[in-house]
């Protein structure tokens, strides 16, 4: 968006200095990354970095102290997932926002989702580096937002991350993590903050503590948690933990997995209800659209409709989320009346449908204009407040902005943001 550093890169861009980057990445994050890197990061004002971070903590810290819609989001939680020793906040929180022609004409930001779960935190620090120093971006460019520096932005890491313990104790989780698409940013994670990295379905249980096996095979006292695994995998893969999530364990969670559900895309239909966030686009619960009060209520907003609904009616300006997926999975365009009547009653509570937002495509490329997500990491440690750390870009040309919906195409996937 800043013309004159955009149209720098392009003229100054080689397909070796794409090549090196990714080699610079391999060196930096222990092997391949098996998402597109997009050939470009994007420039930007301090001021619009700090405008749409300022909404996205703005909407947190509403949800966060709204207790009527806090129980409202426990109760999605789903039976075997309510996790003991809840924290007061969490510790992370993702905002993503597209750029978006308003009907006079404007430029403006608009939330896309709002979720209370870590994201590639290391990772994206370090492709911030990497594109400074292959394409020898100039110094008067940053990156880290809340006023950090880079060594601020490691230390708040830590801090959110290990706590006060031993890192010996703190252990990083997921899935199968050696095979996740995100294994770069664990690798990252696990050689800054000195952490293991480990499978969690491989935690065993002794008493009321949780351990792991360290590298030498002996069991270790976890004390502390980086949760990177979420519910929906672990459903989807029938995935059964060696413990018991519910039980109270005596140890803490960086990242508690009730904040996943807490602050999610449930929470944007009442954000939307609230009429006090033009950021957010319009949004209703799905049972609530078919029994028509939603429908009034998105009709109200704005979202133009169909005059009818039939079985065949197809609402061109809506998208149809399921609420609690991840990288975009479920979602649909255009959804017919006879589409959301199919989802079974007793589901219908968990999915919404939204207006859908048109981005605007605003990056110059050698392919034309691309269009930008851009997406706020915050951090949270104990005893501290909610703090924009850093941002992570999506550049795409299709409907979808996620690295893997824009495949098999150049100058789009996972980026970064530089700002003046």
């Amino acid at each position: 968006m800043i013309q004159e550093m955009r149209s720098s890169f392009n003229e100054r861009f080689t397909a070796q200095g794409y090549a090196r980057l990714l080699a610079n990445l391999e060196v930096r994050c222990g092997g391949p990354i098996h998402f597109r890197v997009a050939e470009t990061p994007i420039f930007l004002s301090h001021a619009q970095l700090d405008e749409i971070a300022e909404q996205g903590a703005v909407l947190a810290l509403y949800l966060i102290a709204n207790t009527k819609y806090l129980a409202a989001a426990r109760r999605a939680i789903p039976s075997g997932f309510d996790v003991a020793n809840e924290t007061a906040h969490p510790h992370f929180l993702t905002a993503d926002f597209a750029w978006v022609r308003s009907s006079s004409g404007k430029l403006v930001p608009k939330l896309v989702e709002i979720q209370a779960f870590p994201s590639v935190f290391a990772y994206q620090a370090e492709l911030c580096s990497a594109y400074r120093e292959v394409f020898d971006l100039p110094q008067s460019l940053s990156t880290f937002l809340g006023g950090l520096s880079e060594k601020a932005y490691w230390d708040l890491l830590r801090r959110t991350v290990v706590g006060r313990h031993n890192p010996e104790n703190v252990v990083l989780t997921e899935v199968d993590p050696l095979h996740q698409k995100t294994f770069p940013d664990f690798h990252v994670t696990s050689q800054r903050l000195g952490i293991s990295l480990v499978d969690i379905a491989s935690l065993e249980p002794v008493g009321n503590k949780l351990h792991y096996r360290d590298a030498a095979g002996r069991l270790t006292p976890i004390h502390r948690i980086y949760n990177r695994a979420i519910a929906d995998e672990l459903i989807a893969r029938n995935i059964r933990l060696p413990f018991d999530l519910s039980h109270p364990w005596e140890v803490e969670w960086a990242g508690h997995p009730n904040w996943y559900f807490l602050i999610s895309k449930f929470s944007i239909p009442w954000l939307s209800s609230a009429g006090r966030f033009a950021v957010v686009p319009p949004a209703v619960f799905v049972d609530d659209f078919l029994a028509g009060l939603g429908r009034d209520s998105l009709s109200a907003a704005g979202v133009p409709l169909p005059a009818t609904d039939k079985s065949d009616t197809v609402y061109g300006d809506l998208l149809l989320k399921p609420l609690f997926s991840f990288a975009g999975k479920g979602i649909e365009f255009e959804p017919s009346r006879g589409r959301l009547e199919a989802i079974p009653a007793e589901e219908r509570s968990n999915y919404l449908v939204q207006q859908r937002m048109r981005f605007e495509p605003t990056i110059d490329t050698p392919f034309g204009l691309t269009q930008a997500e851009i997406r706020i990491l915050y951090m949270w440690p104990d005893g501290g407040v909610l703090t924009p750390a850093l941002s992570l870009v999506r550049l795409g040309r299709g409907r979808m902005m996620g690295v893997d919906h824009n495949r098999n195409q150049e100058w789009v996937g996972g980026s970064a943001a530089f700002y003046i």
